[in-house]
């Protein structure tokens, strides 16, 4: 399999709304249909040309992306077939690098979610309502480790 982490263009919309819509089905059963149609289209016109977008392109096919808004991860979304086999964490690194620390919100009936950012290393921070789904939230952080080096 070859795996390559690359910035969004706008060619990628196609590929990114279709892995944003099956893997938010897959993670998000509670979602109701008319909020994922209005996320789908927000996702098209508010997200994505307002974030710092990497995709994951699987045998020259994007398959999964990382939205950025500055150290915030707005979404990562992956097709659930490719689950497992250290993309999302491939993603995640690329956060990483661009940022040092991170955080996500989560929602906290998202299981596939939860436990993925908790084998990563983030850490639970607090719990709010999300207004339109009227589903709890979680933040989390990622504090990078500080390096070894003597100052």
């Amino acid at each position: 399999m070859n795996i390559t982490i690359r910035q969004y263009n706008s060619a990628d919309l196609n590929a990114v709304l279709d892995s944003w819509e099956v893997a938010t089905r897959f993670a998000h059963p509670f979602m109701t249909e008319v909020f994922i149609a209005q996320e789908r289209n927000n996702t098209a016109e508010i997200y994505l040309p307002n974030t710092d977008t990497w995709v994951a392109e699987i045998n020259g096919k994007v398959k999964g992306f990382i939205a950025l808004m500055g150290n915030e991860v707005g979404a990562l979304f992956l097709q659930p077939s490719l689950h497992g086999m250290g993309i999302g964490r491939l993603l995640m690194d690329k956060a990483r690098e661009l940022h040092g620390d991170v955080e996500v919100d989560v929602f906290k009936e998202n299981t596939v979610g939860r436990h993925f950012y908790s084998k990563y290393g983030f850490e639970y921070f607090e719990e709010t309502l999300h207004e339109p789904t009227g589903q709890n939230v979680i933040r989390l952080k990622y504090k990078a480790k500080p390096s070894n080096t003597d100052t």
